[in-house]
């Protein structure tokens, strides 16, 4: 089977404002290096991914293009774009920058814990099956509540996962999909799968992920991934 060409759109828009600090969370420094840094690396090293889009934030282009791009090194970031107000307008503005066919890897620029391993399982699957999301199954019991914060349901946690990125799709379906959502005007989604699932009535296939692979979004956060990267340098 021939590879299909990959582009990795990486989101380094967000505000961060759950994490208190006054620099942008990507921006944070983790082990010496910006958490989009650790970030980036993966995707660059990856056979899989042929080019990364990089979505930053309002006026922001030009000091990642120094001190991050050409400062790593990161051969692969081939475009470094302005974002939008919400994730989705940021999501849009990079696949407006893709013009030919092959696969679209979404991922938060804020988890700097993914792996070539994920990369690779994710590009397996979304070859038979056109889109997946990476996710993990909940290791707690969850409780579905009403509007009273009452317990209404509690689902069978077998069937529950906690989802993370990349999603991952074949471009022309997430393309459709978002061209779709932005001319409806009630666009209340949080992730790309809920978009394709949503507008084009598409299923998603999961595909495992990791524990480690998380969102660095508040101060206790920054200080689970200082033990994450330790564990991954000591071992």
């Amino acid at each position: 089977m021939d590879k299909k060409r990959c582009t990795a759109i990486v989101l380094s828009a967000g505000q961060g404002t759950r994490m208190g600090m006054n620099i942008q969370k990507q921006y944070i420094q983790l082990d010496g290096k910006e958490i989009i840094c650790h970030t980036l690396e993966t995707f660059q090293k990856s056979e899989i991914i042929d080019e990364i889009i990089l979505v930053v934030g309002i006026g922001q282009e030009e000091y990642c293009c120094k001190e991050i791009v050409e400062k790593y090194q990161f051969k692969k970031v081939k475009k470094i774009i302005e974002g939008g107000v919400e994730r989705y307008h940021s999501v849009y503005n990079g696949l407006k920058e893709i013009k030919h066919q092959g696969y679209v890897f979404i991922h938060d620029g804020a988890r700097p814990f993914i792996t070539e391993e994920i990369i690779e399982r994710a590009y397996v699957t979304v070859c038979k099956y056109g889109a997946c999301a990476i996710g993990m199954p909940v290791k707690d019991t969850v409780k579905i509540a009403d509007q009273e914060k009452f317990i209404e349901e509690t689902p069978n946690r077998k069937l529950v996962w906690l989802v993370q990125t990349p999603q991952v799709f074949q471009t022309d379906i997430v393309k459709e999909a978002y061209e779709k959502m932005i001319q409806s005007n009630d666009i209340q989604v949080t992730d790309d799968a809920m978009v394709v699932e949503t507008m084009l009535h598409k299923k998603i296939k999961l595909v495992e992920g990791s524990y480690e692979n998380i969102k660095i979004t508040t101060p206790e956060d920054l200080d689970i991934a200082k033990v994450f990267l330790k564990r991954r340098y000591d071992g």
